[in-house]
């Protein structure tokens, strides 16, 4: 980041409520939004109608892409792609039947174990360093002004409160974040400053699952 002291306002959020294929395959791609969805992403988009968002930023995953559409519609503007905001790769996992062992790394990094990683896919030191990289490439254009990204709940809770230096265990634990949970997040080159974390120790915050690569 340059030295500018200004800071940028980010909404980072997860992705409205997507639909999947039955079976759903670790890692496969979504079916796009449902209606409860889009239901989601329209309302997200007049939550924010008086905080003058200056850009709509998201992951290159269907789900996050679709949600940001929506948004930007609301908002008069046009979604763009951010790469390095997407959820986590799990490499040579992706396409098995094993849920389990996406959970289980997943696990270790909320636990702290960051070096941990998916066969052929990242750790979770790696998952941080690119979610910063883009965070702060976009901080850089966007400074005084406020950003809103769409990203994914597992990207998110592993990644903003490490950023923020707010790894706590409460906080950790609250790792389960709505659809269109919004973390509020102040960037400049002092820092990260968390404002609002969504998330919650309760999976049911989360429509039941983990967003991660197999949601």
């Amino acid at each position: 980041m340059s030295d500018l002291q200004c800071a940028a306002r980010f909404l980072v959020v997860r992705h409205a409520e997507a639909a999947y294929p039955d079976p759903d395959p670790v890692g496969g791609a979504d079916l796009g939004l449902t209606e409860a969805g889009r239901s989601q992403a329209r309302s997200l988009g007049q939550r924010v109608a008086g905080e003058r968002v200056a850009a709509v930023l998201a992951s290159k995953m269907g789900r996050a892409a679709e949600t940001a559409q929506i948004v930007a519609a609301e908002l008069g503007c046009t979604a763009e792609e951010l790469d390095g905001v997407q959820e986590y790769a799990i490499g040579d996992l992706a396409g098995s039947q094993d849920p389990a062992a996406v959970a289980a790394v997943f696990q270790s990094w909320v636990a702290g174990d960051l070096a941990a990683s998916f066969p052929g896919g990242e750790s979770g030191r790696e998952l941080v360093a690119r979610f910063r990289a883009a965070i702060e490439d976009v901080a850089d254009s966007y400074r005084g002004e406020t950003v809103l990204v769409v990203s994914h709940g597992g990207v998110m809770s592993v990644a903003i409160p490490r950023l923020t230096g707010r790894a706590t265990p409460e906080l950790l634990a609250a790792h389960w974040v709505p659809h269109c949970g919004t973390a509020r997040v102040d960037v400049d080159a002092d820092g990260w400053l968390l404002h609002s974390w969504p998330g919650s120790a309760d999976p049911a915050a989360a429509g039941g699952a983990v967003d991660n690569s197999a949601d």
